[in-house]
């Protein structure tokens, strides 16, 4: 092994560890990988920046933008609409619907979109048809996963290795060529949910921050500003009861009975009667402050925290946010949303008892907001927070979703009959969805999840060096000197399983990004078509169903589902197993050697 080997493999060691730990983010650690290589000088500038440039990068920016525009039109709503009808049927036709248009819009657009779309309605399900969400998310999630591999523009993976295969000299893959085992796949997955799955999946309420009586680890309380308080007048950031102690104000009623708004700079008066949120040993504290004058404990309640134009409303922070690893404070929440206060977070441990304002938040936490209906209309269209406690139906407007569907077969057809590569027609329908008004090009730089772009340019720097080194070619001599005398069938499902098992503990698009150059020298070594090993990488990249942290769907479901870590390894791995058994024999089947 040559020293520039061993340093690949030390950089891509270093990187998986990392992607494991989850201590920087996935785009963050991506690109310390390519300059890793650029400072030890593996790859040379243009080719560790090559990544940014590559056709793969580039489509995935542009299929946001149209998968934004489809969105924005509101044309998918009646998806939503169809779930409450389903379920006025039986679980099992809910799940079948429920399971299958996940599928069939994750076909064509963002999977981690269509689980925005479609979770806030199976939420609501839990109030009209007494079903608990716990049973319906994996579903939701599971399904957008296999119908994001049934066509090349499902997932950002698929479109990453047909990008590598190119790279390669190899055909790149056609928009419809992955659609057979695709539909294999989405059928068993669908059939194993209806039953086995069924039965596995956990039965737990939906906990909401305050209407099941969630005890947020702090309590909710009223205080009255007494003559001889030490403080008066001085605006509430500078208050030691606020400031020093982890108490939050919620409201301020003033003596002629005037609801005041907590601002930082509002004052403290004389007679001011204050809404509180505060752990225990801050309100024991507060008790022996002089000139404050302590009430009963209220009860947490909805009515306890909101006035008549104020609500309590319930959003996820999504995969893609950029409030991740931030605290409450640290972002001046309120002034950011348009003074939208945040009074509760639960995680994936459950209500957080520490003081929000200084807790960072991580994908799929839950925020408790207490907001009036004007506010919340800035968090309609975030990217940022997913409402899920309050969603209104978009607007239809036919002639842009005709339109905006035109924009979209006319994407699909002319890369599906090789008229244009992919590439060029995505981005040519973005601009045009951009030029017809079907977004506005702020929405669509929005729309774009650039973690991901930074992730898939970083990524690819990996399997770039591991064959420009030598290091995919040895190691594929290796899996072929230890698996190749048993033929081609068992070396793919090897691959196949070892691809599925790495992308349940780290990135799918840098499992697929590392293995689909080993993928490639696999097939010369062994003198067989690269199809079918390539194929096995970029199903299984997407099939990850063992943990919460495999993919962004099943994160984004973790605590809305109030599921637990084990439920994923009950529920998935069986389901794992059985399509690594389906791969086995129908690869080879579809793609032949």
């Amino acid at each position: 092994m040559t020293f520039e080997i061993g340093l690949v493999f030390c950089i891509i060691g270093l990187a998986v560890i990392l992607f494991f730990t989850e201590k920087f983010t996935i785009d963050t650690v991506s690109i310390a990988v390519m300059v890793a290589f650029l400072l030890t000088g593996i790859l040379d500038v243009e080719e560790g920046l090559s990544g940014f440039s590559n056709s793969a990068t580039i489509t995935v920016a542009a299929m946001f933008v149209v998968s934004a525009a489809i969105f924005n039109t509101g044309l998918l709503d009646n998806f939503t609409m169809r779930l409450g009808k389903q379920a006025k049927k039986s679980q099992n036709h809910l799940l079948l619907t429920l399971m299958l248009s996940a599928g069939f819009l994750s076909a064509f657009i963002s999977d981690t979109a269509v689980v925005a779309l479609l979770m806030p309605a199976v939420i609501r399900l839990r109030k009209s048809n007494d079903l608990s969400p716990s049973k319906l998310l994996m579903p939701l999630s599971f399904g957008a996963l296999m119908g994001g591999i049934c066509t090349l523009l499902g997932t950002s993976t698929n479109i990453l290795v047909s990008g590598i295969a190119e790279e390669a000299g190899l055909p790149g893959f056609g928009v419809f060529e992955m659609s057979k085992m695709g539909l294999v796949f989405l059928a068993v997955g669908v059939l194993y949910m209806l039953t086995i799955g069924k039965w596995l999946s956990p039965n737990r309420e939906f906990k909401s921050g305050f209407s099941e009586g969630i005890d947020l680890g702090n309590y909710i309380s009223e205080l009255v500003i007494l003559d001889d308080f030490g403080q008066l007048n001085e605006p509430i950031f500078k208050q030691n009861i606020f400031s020093k102690l982890n108490a939050e104000a919620l409201q301020i009623i003033r003596t002629d009975g005037r609801q005041v708004r907590v601002y930082p700079n509002t004052p403290i008066e004389q007679g001011d009667l204050i809404k509180i949120s505060c752990d225990k040993e801050s309100l024991e504290k507060i008790k022996t402050t002089p000139g404050i004058e302590l009430k009963a404990d209220l009860k947490w309640s909805e009515e306890n925290v909101t006035t008549e134009d104020e609500h309590i409303y319930e959003a996820l922070v999504t995969p893609q946010s950029f409030l991740i690893n931030k605290s409450i404070k640290k972002l001046n929440f309120r002034k950011l949303f348009n003074q939208i206060l945040v009074i509760g977070i639960r995680n994936r441990t459950g209500m957080l008892n520490a003081l929000i304002s200084k807790t960072k938040l991580r994908a799929g936490d839950i925020l408790l907001l207490r907001a009036s209906e004007d506010s919340i209309q800035s968090l309609e269209n975030s990217e940022d927070l997913l409402l899920i406690s309050e969603s209104k139906a978009k607007a239809l407007n036919k002639t842009k979703s005709v339109l905006t569907l035109v924009v979209l077969a006319l994407i699909i057809g002319l890369a599906s009959f090789e008229v244009f590569p992919i590439v060029v027609t995505a981005v040519a329908g973005a601009i045009a969805l951009i030029m017809l008004g079907s977004l506005s090009t702020e929405q669509a730089y929005k729309a774009i999840d650039w973690k991901v772009i930074l992730m898939l340019a970083g990524v690819l720097s990996m399997g770039l060096a591991l064959e420009k080194t030598g290091g995919s070619a040895l190691i594929a001599s290796s899996i072929v000197d230890s698996l190749g005398q048993y033929g081609p069938r068992v070396v793919m499902s090897a691959l196949f399983g070892l691809t599925f098992i790495l992308t349940n503990v780290m990135s799918n698009n840098a499992t697929a990004a590392l293995l689909a150059p080993i993928a490639i020298s696999i097939a010369s070594a062994l003198e067989v078509d690269s199809r079918p090993m390539l194929m096995a990488v970029t199903f299984a990249a997407s099939l990850s169903f063992m943990t919460p942290m495999g993919y962004q769907t099943n994160t984004m479901i973790f605590t809305p589902g109030n599921y637990k870590f084990i439920d994923y390894i009950r529920v998935g791995t069986p389901l794992n197993l059985l399509l690594w058994i389906v791969a086995t024999f129908g690869i080879p089947y579809f793609f032949p050697f």
